[in-house]
């Protein structure tokens, strides 16, 4: 420390030996669990959460490692400084150089005397530097040359308020070495005065910060990939729930189909959303008047998540419209989905049910692509169709899908529904469950009140995929 420092300077008044050594063991030991979770955590494929996290641990451990080696130089002392030309004693004896990343390598001291002109500057200040340990100290006005142009204005700034209004210094400024390297440097100092009140010399102590500093960038960098992924997730993420609530049929509460005629279906939906709830995927149902006095049912799903994937469902729910209404039956309309998909530029796999209803015969005509059967309760009981062949749409070209019919009856409830119901896409577990509903479903007045009963059984279920329920009552 400078000479000129009285014995009453806070930096002459060491704490307790004890007091320290406590504090560099407790210092030691949250760096030990620091760096345990650290090696715990996942390096290679790290998506922008887990790098963000992981800088932190870098950081956190940098922070640590400098805060124990700072305890210890405090509870040892200052090192010795080095003999230099043009320093107040010439008998000192420059100590070994330190090893490279060090804390003693990146910790230096400084003292410039305003009276004589001289600088004395520690041997670590030159390993910061990169300056050569023979050569003489720089005075103040020729410390600045090392500097990058634009931070010499801030220290410049900061060694006049310090000696013209004995104002402390504590700044960071840049650095060129002589091979180069850009090192960040963390200035601190205050004027000593002589006997009248005037600055007699200035000393400082100046800390290699760079490692410090880009850790701290990496942090920075990694926070806003994150937040910028995280903003694109909303952005993607939002337009995905309008382009579906755009697409999926409008009307909530019962539906009658269709709208003429006594021989009519009472039908109810719902769309259940992944317990995820940023996660939306490609499910959908569908009930609609055909021109020739049909209605066609159909519930479906495309693989996948986000924009893409509720743009392509979008695709095929159109689809599956428009060749309805041109009159396409089932089986032929699941040969030609598959064609569609098939001819896509991006690869995707869907699976998909199509009902066509014939009130005057109340018969049902209906094909399958890899997807659950449709569930049909009468009489308190219920039980899955037997499903015609069918393989998921996209799976392979020129697929061909069987269809069948079935014979309902005044009162019968039919319920389709994607395979997300519960977690695991068990299918199996989903249909088993809903079979347990029968005796319920056979006392409700309306499709809706079955919906609620279903809502009621798998609502608050941990879903990994999002799911549609359909319901269509024959009530006559």
């Amino acid at each position: 420390m400078p000479s000129h420092l009285s014995a009453d300077h806070p930096a002459a008044q060491p704490p307790g030996r004890g007091s320290v050594d406590a504090l560099i063991s407790q210092t030691r030991r949250l760096k030990g669990d620091v760096d345990a979770v650290r090696r715990d955590a996942p390096s290679d494929g790290l998506d922008p959460q887990e790098r963000w996290q992981r800088a932190l641990y870098d950081l956190a451990l940098h922070q640590l490692s400098d805060l124990d080696e700072h305890l210890a130089q405090l509870r040892d002392g200052p090192p010795p400084v080095a003999s230099v030309p043009g320093a107040q004693s010439a008998a000192r004896i420059a100590p070994p150089a330190p090893r490279r990343g060090s804390l003693l390598s990146r910790v230096g001291s400084a003292e410039w005397n305003l009276l004589t002109d001289e600088a004395s500057w520690s041997g670590e200040l030159y390993e910061i530097l990169g300056r050569d340990r023979t050569a003489p100290p720089l005075t103040l006005d020729e410390l600045p040359s090392l500097v990058l142009d634009d931070d010499r204005p801030r220290l410049t700034g900061m060694v006049t308020d310090c000696l013209v209004d004995a104002k402390r210094i504590d700044g960071e400024f840049r650095v060129v070495r002589p091979d180069g390297e850009v090192r960040t440097v963390h200035m601190m100092g205050e004027p000593v005065l002589a006997a009248d009140g005037s600055t007699a010399s200035m000393w400082a102590v100046l800390r290699d910060v760079s490692e410090l500093r880009r850790s701290e960038r990496a942090v920075g960098e990694t926070r806003d990939s994150l937040q910028r992924q995280r903003q694109r997730a909303q952005s993607e993420h939002r337009l995905a729930v309008e382009l579906q609530e755009a697409v999926l049929p409008p009307w909530r509460g019962s539906l009658r189909l269709p709208h003429q005629g006594t021989e009519t279906l009472d039908l109810a939906a719902h769309y259940l959303p992944s317990s995820a709830g940023a996660l939306i995927g490609g499910d959908w149902y569908d009930a609609l008047e055909l021109a020739d006095g049909e209605t066609l049912l159909s519930v479906g799903d495309l693989t996948g998540h986000g924009v893409a994937v509720a743009s392509g469902m979008a695709t095929l729910l159109g689809a599956v419209r428009g060749m309805a209404m041109a009159g396409t039956q089932p089986g032929q309309l699941m040969s030609l989905l598959n064609q569609l998909l098939d001819a896509t530029v991006q690869p995707a796999l869907g699976s998909a049910v199509c009902c066509r209803y014939r009130p005057e015969s109340h018969t049902l005509v209906w094909a399958q692509a890899g997807h659950p059967a449709p569930l049909l309760f009468r009489s308190g009981t219920g039980r899955g169709l037997n499903s015609p062949d069918g393989v998921l749409l996209g799976a392979t070209s020129g697929a061909v899908y069987a269809q069948a019919e079935e014979t309902l009856e005044p009162g019968d409830l039919l319920l389709l529904h994607t395979d997300g119901l519960v977690s695991g896409r068990s299918s199996t577990a989903a249909v088993d469950r809903l079979l347990d509903l029968a005796p319920r479903f056979d006392g409700a007045r309306s499709a809706q009140d079955c919906v609620r009963m279903v809502m009621e059984e798998f609502g608050e279920t941990e879903r990994e995929d999002d799911a549609c329920v359909l319901i269509a009552r024959v009530t006559s």
